[in-house]
């Protein structure tokens, strides 16, 4: 990805939300040191049926800048600019390919063909610069918060980086034969051990996998796999299988760090919205 790209995409990515309502608010049953400070080294709780409790305010883990660097260019620790900085970011939020050499990657002709064009034209394609949802996993990869409610039959997952909402039914329901496409799917979930499995499937075709305008079909499907290693550590595998725009299924890894003492803000995009008009005449 060029380099000009990334900078465009900066101030893109992170919708402007106001600060969190309940900073420094603390935060119930977590453990602490003896100083009082979170243990985020403590060992993972657990809900009433046994199973871990994903309960928590989550944010995605930043790629470290070395490998931010390598990976996008050496001179992108560069662009970073106020509110913005490169070293909150994961690399994929600008690439879900990142792992892959350009020559390598899993990816159909059609699907180059549009990100070029959502690229080309990235003020009025991406879905967050007009007060949309980002989308799986898109939304949930910027860097603000995303809070987790657990309870026996369902999770509610509440991401601030674009004010979405999404269920995850963990109450033995199966999917829905022919669903009406949507920005976050429908997705239903099952413990395996001590992993929770998510399957989600009935997506819309307006949502992108990352800032980097990389598209999906309505054939998308994503499995993820959430553990907590410890209280303050959720790790994820996410598969993306969409044969419509890639060529084989690919998987990404990542952790998300527990967010003590917090909580969400309210996302307000269309409320004083003053890029759009601008962004528009690219």
């Amino acid at each position: 990805m060029k380099l000009f790209v990334l900078f465009a995409l900066l101030p893109t990515l992170t919708p402007t939300v106001i600060q969190a309502q309940w900073l420094n608010y603390p935060t119930p049953g977590l453990p602490r040191t003896r100083d009082g400070k979170p243990n985020l080294s403590a060992p993972a709780p657990r809900a009433s049926n046994g199973t871990p409790d994903l309960t928590g305010l989550w944010q995605v883990e930043p790629t470290p800048l070395d490998e931010i660097k390598r990976t996008f260019g050496p001179g992108i620790d560069t662009l970073s600019v106020p509110g913005d900085d490169i070293r909150n970011f994961s690399k994929y939020v600008f690439s879900i390919l990142a792992d892959f050499k350009p020559e390598d990657a899993p990816i159909r002709p059609q699907a180059v063909k549009a990100t070029e064009s959502h690229m080309a034209n990235f003020g009025k394609d991406n879905p967050t610069s007009k007060c949309l949802f980002g989308g799986v996993p898109f939304g949930g990869l910027l860097p603000f918060p995303n809070k987790f409610i657990q309870t026996p039959g369902l999770i509610v997952v509440l991401q601030e980086g674009d004010g979405s909402v999404r269920q995850i039914f963990t109450d033995g329901r199966k999917h829905t034969p022919d669903p009406q496409p949507t920005w976050m799917g429908y997705s239903i979930g099952k413990w395996e051990g001590d992993s929770l499995i998510v399957d989600t499937v009935g997506f819309n075709d307006r949502g992108w996998l990352d800032g980097g305008g990389h598209p999906h079909s309505e054939a998308l499907h994503t499995t993820e796999r959430y553990r907590r290693r410890d209280f303050g550590h959720l790790d994820v595998q996410l598969t993306i299988d969409d044969q419509v725009m890639y060529t084989k299924p690919f998987t990404i890894k990542y952790t998300l760090n527990l967010v003590p003492d917090s909580d969400v803000a309210e996302f307000a995009c269309a409320e004083n919205e003053k890029d759009l008009a601008h962004m528009g005449k690219q």
